[in-house]
C-alpha cells in the first residue's frame, strides 16, 4: 500500500512554499514517515527537535485532549506531530491558534468550510457542526535542547459513519469534499501552522491579529454553552470572550464571569431562523 503522503513531494513545498515569512521562527526542517507509530506525539516528544514534523498512516495509541484515547482505521486520517518554539508569552494561544491553522487548511484544500469549537476542535458546518479535527500540544525537551511544544493534528479524510467513534464525529468525505490530497494538506496544515507560531512569537500587532482572527472563527463566542469538566461541576452560561492566555470567559445567567482554561465545551443549538 502507497504511503498516504508524499514524503519527497512534503519536503519539496518547504522549498517553493515558504511556510513563513523572511526573519520568522518557525522552519520546518526534517520529516520522518511511518507506516504505523504508537503515537505521533509519543514520537515528536522522543526526539524533540526543532522543525520536525512526524507523520504516520496509522497510530495505534493516540490520544486526544483530556488524554482521551484516540484511534483510526489505516489510512483514513493525516495524521502528523509537529515541533515548534514556545513563545515567551501568550503560550495559552499555541493549541487555538493550531486549531485556526487547521481550519484554514482544510479549507483551502478541501473547499469545506470549517469553524472552531473552543479551544480546537475543527467543525464542519456542512455535517452539523460534526468534529472532523482534533488538536493535543505538549511540552517537551531533550537534553542540550530548548524546549518545544509537540502539535499533534488528526484530520478524519475518508471514513464513513460506521468507522468513526463517536455520532458527533465526521470526515471531510462525509461532509463532501470530494478527493482530498492528504500531501496538499499536511503541506497546507505545516504552513498555517508556521505562521501562526511565528505571530505569536512575534508578539505586539502580529500576536492581536492572530487572535482576533481565531476569535472570527470561534463558534463558540456568543454562543450558549455548557463547559463540562472533570471532577467539577459543569458551567452553564454565554461564551463571551477569551483573555490574555486564551482562557474561555463565560458569563452566567446571574451575570457572573469566570475564565477556564480546560474543560469540554457543548454547544447550545442555535435557533432556526424564518418561519
Amino acid at each position: 500500500m502507497a504511503d498516504l503522503v508524499d514524503v519527497d513531494a512534503l519536503r519539496a513545498s518547504f522549498v517553493t512554499h515558504p511556510p513563513t515569512t523572511a526573519g520568522g521562527s518557525v522552519r520546518w526542517v526534517d520529516v520522518e514517515h511511518h507506516a504505523s507509530l504508537p503515537s505521533t506525539n509519543r514520537r515528536a516528544l522522543e526526539l524533540a527537535r526543532p522543525g520536525l514534523v512526524v507523520l504516520a498512516d496509522h497510530q495505534s495509541a493516540g490520544r486526544g485532549r483530556l488524554d482521551r484515547g484516540w484511534e483510526s482505521p489505516v489510512g483514513a486520517s493525516l495524521l502528523l506531530s509537529a515541533t515548534v518554539p514556545v513563545p515567551a508569552t501568550g503560550t495559552g494561544w499555541l493549541p487555538l491558534l493550531a486549531g485556526l491553522a487547521v481550519a484554514r487548511a482544510v479549507r483551502e484544500v478541501a473547499g469545506v468550510r470549517a469553524v472552531l469549537k473552543w479551544p480546537n476542535d475543527v467543525l464542519l458546518p456542512a455535517d452539523e457542526d460534526r468534529k472532523v479535527c482534533g488538536v493535543l500540544c505538549e511540552l517537551g525537551s531533550a537534553p542540550g535542547r530548548a524546549p518545544v511544544v509537540v502539535v499533534g493534528i488528526g484530520v478524519n479524510l475518508t471514513q464513513g459513519s460506521d468507522a468513526l467513534p463517536v455520532p458527533t464525529a465526521t470526515s471531510l468525505a462525509l461532509a463532501g469534499a470530494g478527493s482530498v490530497d492528504p500531501t496538499a494538506l499536511a503541506g497546507a496544515v505545516l504552513r498555517h501552522l508556521a505562521v501562526a507560531v511565528d505571530a505569536l512569537v512575534a508578539g505586539g500587532d502580529a500576536a492581536a491579529a492572530a487572535r482576533a482572527s481565531y476569535r472570527g472563527a470561534c463558534d463558540t463566542l456568543g454562543r450558549e454553552v455548557r463547559l463540562q469538566r472533570t471532577g467539577a461541576p459543569d458551567v452553564v452560561g454565554t461564551a463571551v470572550d477569551l483573555d490574555d492566555d486564551g482562557r474561555l470567559v463565560l458569563e452566567t445567567a446571574a451575570g457572573e464571569r469566570g475564565a477556564w482554561a480546560a474543560g469540554d465545551v457543548v454547544h447550545a443549538r442555535r435557533e432556526p431562523v424564518g418561519p
